[in-house]
């Protein structure tokens, strides 16, 4: 459709300053999206990692960035000391606007316990006692002591300690063992076949003998090993000059703990 006639001549008239209007127009809408995105930068920060600071810490580095901080929760831990940042939201490097809040977990640490007196009960009692207040039976060591068996003679960490680690470790009872009928084989080498004889007898042993000479000359199980009374011995009987009696030593029961090997 074609213009009025009055129209047309006008904007013949001022299409320069139509046109200038349109440029200005233009230039204003381009200067004010580059002026918005520039505002949109620079309120823009990037989240420091808080984790492992102190409170005081967080703050001022949050204050310095200009992130806000929030204690959202706070819970025990065993690997960060109380006071100090456990996590946070969001994560370190994430950018954010000025003044976003990040939230964070303050540590209280490792969460103390207080060991029970189990000492005196039955080991059944204890792990009942202990597990009851949520703790762990560590070791379990015995030792011999008069009275019934299984008793808590001694525990570790003592009755009533704070600790960090609820692990309880106890010394029990156990029966005296009667007297050992082991004896550890003494050495028969030179003795005559009467000697040797009377030795083993003392010992509680029985001698198997082989040979025609005058003297011990090797001996099974060997000296040094240990084997119980009413055991059997072998020597072997041999060489040319008996031993002289001034010589023989006389064998002896040990009284401690056996730690020879057995054969």
């Amino acid at each position: 459709m074609l213009l009025p006639l009055r129209t047309a001549q006008w904007l013949l008239r001022n299409r320069e300053w139509l046109l200038t209007a349109m440029a200005m127009v233009v230039v204003m809408l381009v200067s004010a999206a580059i002026t918005l995105r520039i505002a949109l930068h620079v309120r823009e920060v990037t989240v420091p990692d808080f984790t492992g600071h102190t409170m005081l810490e967080a703050s001022q580095s949050a204050l310095k960035t200009g992130v806000g901080l929030v204690i959202e929760n706070r819970f025990y831990s065993t690997t960060v000391p109380a006071g100090r940042v456990l996590s946070q939201s969001p994560r370190s490097d994430t950018v954010v606007r000025h003044g976003w809040q990040v939230r964070v977990t303050e540590s209280l640490g490792p969460q103390q316990v207080t060991i029970p007196n189990v000492v005196g009960e039955t080991v059944r009692d204890a792990s009942i006692d202990v597990r009851k207040d949520e703790l762990d039976l560590g070791t379990l060591a015995h030792i011999e002591a008069p009275g019934d068996e299984d008793l808590v003679l001694a525990q570790t960490p003592p009755p009533n300690a704070g600790v960090d680690q609820p692990r309880i470790n106890l010394l029990l009872s156990t029966a005296p063992q009667p007297a050992s009928n082991a004896i550890v084989l003494p050495s028969f080498s030179g003795l005559t076949s009467t000697g040797v004889i009377r030795a083993a007898s003392e010992l509680g042993l029985i001698v198997s003998a082989v040979g025609d000479g005058p003297v011990v000359t090797s001996q099974s199980p060997a000296p040094g090993y240990r084997v119980i009374r009413g055991d059997s011995i072998r020597v072997t009987l041999g060489g040319n000059t008996p031993a002289s009696p001034t010589s023989t030593t006389k064998p002896t029961t040990p009284t401690g703990p056996i730690s020879l090997q057995v054969p």
